[in-house]
């Protein structure tokens, strides 16, 4: 007779306490917290397993799709729009031009970079010409100053057009907060709160057009991390609420009438997480304002728009390519988060003006998304996993803490006027930067495996740089900064320093060479070979790898035929004791740099010989990198 399967019988439950004790068994004396328990860069930690007793107690698991307070999305689609910006700061018709063309090669909303002192009725008209704007969403950037004036025309234009303004959607970007960041215009809450307000009233026809923006991805691209961006853009759309209501504008409309573009980072579930959480914050926010009672117009305005934007501070100039694969899975982690809109930065914007190539690409990351791997069919598909939920969960709390320490010191216009923002970024940026230095934050083909045969200098143009949705472009003389400007934010990618080094030894006269003299011990030589070529080829060096000689001397006589600038000696710990002062003594006084590959026992006395340079993965790559630099390309 065939036994019949009884799965609860034969796999009986585990509980929580049983697994952390096998895991603690197998990790030998190891303690669990400082090698499982990841401590995030936010200031929370992470375990590396959750079970569904986690979720227990958690607030996010207990609304749907579309309903408030929408950590799950704001629709019960997750059809987002996908957009591709233009500048149209030079000439329209030609920015005209290229809309049409793109419009045809799938993409559903358009952004258009537009010159503050080209603004009149001819300019738009001729921008928009055969564009049909009940088609998809337009969006506008020009400074706020004049934000009213190109309100006026697309409500004219729009009506002799014969549209019904309802079925117009788009945005201005009015943003002076954002100003007072990037430009250091030193404004008051009142010039604030009058550019904010005339915007909105000049827009009150176009009843399905955002006109105030929190412009976050400013902080990402700055190298803020997820709930820093997340707490600084809450804080930034409170305090713009907080000024409209003052003004006399309704909750309701105030809250509809702001718009996030928001930067999406390189953790991928980090951010899946950060947009789930700013959904739920922002709710939370808008239920805030409520007074007297909290009306369902302003629940529906509390429904967080978002267009988020690949991130440009962990993009890189060297193997540029690898930047397809982190705007792919930047892009990923928003459209399964449920934004609104997505903009990828072409991969080649760090060099030159986007080519139609790179744009292409660009397009097809989210049309590939879509109709491959259908993510516009499934919303919200984080939900109920047990790690995204609690991810979710601790980012909002975070953020939450940094949000309440905001309020705290007046909000963010003040924090800013203040300079606190700046400085708290700035302390942030510089942290990461050093980071990226030591290689705990990995840039791939910049910080670590780079590219060794690679030259960039040839392709970096002057005009690097594609309009964002923060216009990049310098055409407006109403931005210009104030007399008294108050701190901007850092400008800085990633790897730019790394750039920088291998940059200059690519000016240089002669590109320094560096062998590897791989001796003893198989497995070690060949693994800090390895290593050492990959840390020296960062700085642009050309990297010469060998099998093994059988001798120090034999070594250091073909490393004299192949005319090397380093010499480094890849061996394992206890043979350094032997093979690094056979090596010295045999270059003492000679033009070779020597570098042993590690960090042995026997440093010490390695140094008393007159042996200075080591490497290894405890160094900071970066400044090992300049010192060599410092010497070998000014001989």
């Amino acid at each position: 007779m065939e036994e019949k399967l009884n799965l609860l019988a034969d796999f009986p439950a585990i509980s929580t306490k049983e697994w952390k004790d096998k895991i603690i068994t197998d990790l030998k004396g190891a303690d669990f917290d400082k090698k499982l328990v990841w401590r995030t860069p936010e200031g929370f930690n992470v375990q590396p397993f959750y079970r569904q007793e986690d979720l227990r107690g958690l607030k996010t698991t207990v609304s749907a799709p579309g309903q408030f307070p929408y950590v799950r999305g704001t629709r019960t689609n997750n059809e987002w729009a996908i957009r591709q910006n233009i500048c149209a700061c030079e000439n329209p018709r030609k920015a005209n031009k290229l809309a049409l063309d793109i419009l045809n090669k799938g993409i559903t909303s358009l952004g258009f970079c537009l010159n503050a002192d080209k603004l009149n009725y001819r300019y738009i008209k001729n921008l928009l010409k055969d564009i049909d704007a009940r088609a998809i969403n337009i969006n506008y950037t020009i400074c706020a100053c004049k934000a009213a004036k190109l309100a006026d025309i697309l409500v004219r234009y729009y009506g002799r057009c014969g549209y019904d303004f309802k079925a117009v959607y788009g945005s201005i970007n009015v943003d002076p907060i954002k100003n007072m960041l990037i430009k250091g215009k030193d404004l008051s809450r009142e010039q604030v709160t009058e550019k904010l307000v005339a915007a909105i009233n000049a827009c009150k026809t176009l009843v399905n057009y955002r006109v105030v923006g929190v412009n976050s991805v400013i902080l990402n691209n700055s190298g803020a991390y997820c709930a820093q961006e997340l707490a600084y853009a809450l804080a930034w759309g409170a305090d713009y609420m907080t000024m409209l209501t003052e003004a006399g504008v309704p909750n309701y409309l105030a809250a509809r009438e702001i718009r996030f573009n928001m930067g999406i980072g390189g953790n991928y579930f980090m951010e899946i997480a950060k947009f789930r959480a700013a959904r739920l914050l922002w709710a939370k926010i808008v239920e805030a304002y409520k007074a007297p009672i909290f009306t369902h117009a302003l629940k529906e305005a509390a429904k967080m728009n978002v267009c988020a934007e690949t991130s440009r501070f962990n993009m890189t100039i060297f193997d540029a390519y690898v930047n397809l694969l982190r705007t792919q899975t930047e892009t990923m982690s928003a459209a399964l988060a449920g934004v609104d809109e997505i903009i990828v930065s072409p991969f080649d914007v760090t060099y030159e003006r986007p080519t139609e190539f790179a744009e292409r690409i660009a397009r097809n990351q989210q049309l590939l998304l879509k109709e491959e791997a259908h993510f516009d069919k499934v919303v919200d598909p984080a939900a109920g996993s047990y790690y995204l939920e609690n991810l979710t969960n601790s980012i909002a709390a975070e953020a939450w803490k940094q949000f309440l320490a905001i309020q705290e010191q007046g909000g963010f216009f003040e924090m800013v006027k203040a300079g606190k923002i700046q400085e708290a970024v700035a302390a942030n940026l510089k942290a990461r930067l050093a980071d990226v230095a030591k290689r705990k934050e990995v840039l791939l083909g910049s910080n670590q495996f780079p590219n060794f045969t690679e030259k960039a200098a040839k392709k970096i143009k002057d005009n690097a740089g594609a309009c964002s949705s923060i216009c990049n472009c310098k055409k407006n003389a109403c931005e210009k900064p104030a007399e008294g400007a108050i701190p901007t934010l850092p400008v800085a990618r990633a790897a730019e320093e790394f750039e920088q080094l291998r940059l200059e030894t690519e000016g240089a006269k002669h590109q320094p060479i560096a062998f590897m003299l791989t001796i003893g011990n198989l497995a070690m030589r060949i693994a800090r070979a390895q290593f050492s070529c990959n840390f020296l080829a960062c700085a642009g060096y050309k990297v010469i790898d060998n099998n093994g000689f059988k001798s120090v001397h034999e070594g250091i006589k073909a490393a004299r035929k192949a005319k090397a600038d380093i010499i480094v000696l890849c061996s394992s710990d206890d043979e350094y004791a032997t093979f690094a002062p056979q090596a010295w003594l045999e270059l003492e006084g000679a033009k070779e740099m020597f570098i042993v590959a590690g960090a042995p026992a026997c440093m010490e006395d390695l140094q008393k010989l007159g042996i200075q340079n080591f490497i290894h993965i405890r160094c900071n790559v970066l400044e090992t990198l300049k010192q060599y630099n410092s010497q070998l390309l000014n001989k």
